[in-house]
Formats: C-alpha cells, sequence, structure tokens
C-alpha cells in the first residue's frame, strides 16, 4: 500500500510539472507588426511566447496586469534563439516594457511568469502583452 501512495504522488508531481509550462506561436495579422496576447497564469507556471524575427529588428514589449486574486506580480524575460533560459531582457529587473535590438535571426521567446508570494502561494495573474517587431 505504501508504494502504491508513493506512486500514486510521484505520478501528481510529474504530472503537475508537465502543465507548468505553456507556450503559444504568435503570428502578425496581414499588414501589422504588432499583436496583444492575454492569459493567466498560476504559481509557478511560465507561458512561453514564440516570435520569429531578424537581427537588427526592434522588439517592444508590455506586460500589465488585467486582474488577479494576489499582488499581481508578474514579469517577462526575453530569450534569445536557442536560449537554455539565459535572457537578453529581464523584467523582475528592467520592468514591464521593453524596447531592444534584436541581435540575431530566429525563434525569440517571451517569457511570462509570477514571482513573490503571488508565485509562492499559487495566485493566478491575469495580463495583456503587447508585442511588436519592426
Amino acid at each position: 500500500m505504501r508504494n502504491h501512495l508513493i506512486l500514486s504522488a510521484l505520478v501528481l508531481a510529474l504530472a503537475s510539472a508537465a502543465w507548468a509550462q505553456r507556450a503559444a506561436d504568435v503570428k502578425f495579422d496581414a499588414g501589422n507588426f504588432g499583436t496583444m496576447v492575454s492569459g493567466t497564469i498560476t504559481g509557478n507556471e511560465y507561458f512561453d511566447y514564440k516570435l520569429d524575427a531578424q537581427a537588427g529588428q526592434e522588439m517592444f514589449a508590455d506586460l500589465k496586469v488585467s486582474d488577479t486574486n494576489g499582488n499581481g506580480v508578474v514579469y517577462f524575460n526575453i530569450l534569445p534563439p536557442g536560449s537554455d533560459g539565459e535572457a537578453i531582457y529581464n523584467g523582475s529587473i528592467n520592468g514591464n516594457t521593453a524596447r531592444i535590438d534584436l541581435p540575431e535571426d530566429g525563434d525569440y521567446t517571451i517569457r511570462v511568469y509570477l514571482m513573490g508570494n503571488d508565485r509562492d502561494t499559487d495566485k493566478t495573474v491575469g495580463y495583456n502583452l503587447d508585442l511588436s517587431i519592426q
């Protein structure tokens, strides 16, 4: 019986970890160079928005809280193509509005995540993320 409980706990932990990260490709409508995406994240979750861009283009990103059952402590990082988590922009340090020149061609990731008490107490934060490439 004890082994069954341990196995059940392990399966639940692995299932939770699989849901902790979500991703979506960002595409702009024809003739547009930007879009607004919206979502919610809870606790340790993070959401990766993937966006193809070219070296020398400028990326603009602006993150605003739309609703929360906590303090609304949400941030984003911008990860360059091929990154294993290292960011070229860190919102928790530099703020939730970024305007950066992109150093290389490829798929950039805008990672939205929670920090502090909201993350630690599994609060949910709704957000709007304005993205553009020029």
